[in-house]
């Protein structure tokens, strides 16, 4: 939807963010809702499964929001972002080597707005989906109402905050490899199977994880088993979930 942005006119404007977030939670709770509900019939289970479209409150305050560093939307030149940039007021960077793109604030989440609701459905056994994208930035104005934020959560820490919010046992963070890795692609390159915080507060200091990759994941592994007793963290890929929550692979995070 983001990808708007470089067709935007008088007739189709620009979506704004928060509203971009919103219809793509929408449609990929709808996607993920069905897929999980057909698989589950197939199987003969009966079990209700729900999209909910997730507000995400941050301060307005948030230091992200003097150095917007998100990546969002289209590829451009460089000649086109800074053209873009200074028809449309945004802040443009180039990306890693791919190009120029739009840049947003990526502010830390403080609580989860429909946090209630996912625990009234869950204690009802229900399966929710929720938090998708990192929610919908949110903040309350001088008059209590909630207003939208140009700006995009980092969906790892989005989850953190949810999972500690409801209480969860679990943290279970899938990304593209099957073990967190320190010397990542060297000839020493080693897979972490557990680790402290303690421990990866120390390869953080080593700068042993990417940002903007492996990092926030790690980060918000930390977050999440500092904020109660017996919680733990796992990363892995998706076609290893099952056997990593079993202890069979994966890396766990815990917190002593």
């Amino acid at each position: 939807m983001l990808h708007e942005e470089a067709i935007n006119t008088e007739k189709t404007p620009t979506m704004p963010i928060d509203v971009a977030g919103a219809m793509s939670q929408g449609q990929i709770g709808y996607w993920l809702q069905n897929a999980m509900r057909n698989q589950l019939e197939s199987e003969g289970i009966k079990k209700p499964i729900a999209a909910i479209v997730t507000q995400v409150l941050v301060s307005k305050d948030d230091p992200a929001f003097k150095n917007p560093s998100k990546p969002i939307g289209p590829f451009y030149t460089e000649e086109e972002a800074k053209k873009l940039s200074k028809e449309r007021h945004f802040t443009v960077k180039e990306d890693a080597g791919r190009g120029w793109r739009k840049v947003v604030p990526s502010p830390m989440p403080l609580s989860i707005i429909e946090s209630e609701l996912v625990e009234i459905a869950l204690g009802n056994g229900a399966i929710i989906v929720a938090g998708g994208g990192g929610g919908i930035p949110v903040y309350y104005d001088e008059y209590g109402r909630l207003v939208g934020l140009e700006a995009v959560i980092d969906k790892d820490f989005a989850a953190e905050k949810l999972a500690e919010t409801i209480d969860a046992d679990i943290l279970l963070i899938l990304t593209a490899v099957e073990n967190v890795k320190i010397n990542f692609k060297k000839d020493n390159e080693e897979n972490l199977k557990t680790l402290t915080a303690d421990e990866a507060f120390k390869y953080i200091a080593k700068g042993e994880f990417a940002a903007g990759s492996m990092l926030p994941k790690i980060e918000a592994g930390i977050s999440f088993v500092s904020s109660g007793k017996n919680r733990t963290c796992i990363i892995t890929n998706p076609e290893n979930a099952i056997n990593a929550i079993n202890g069979k692979t994966g890396t766990q995070i815990i917190g002593e």
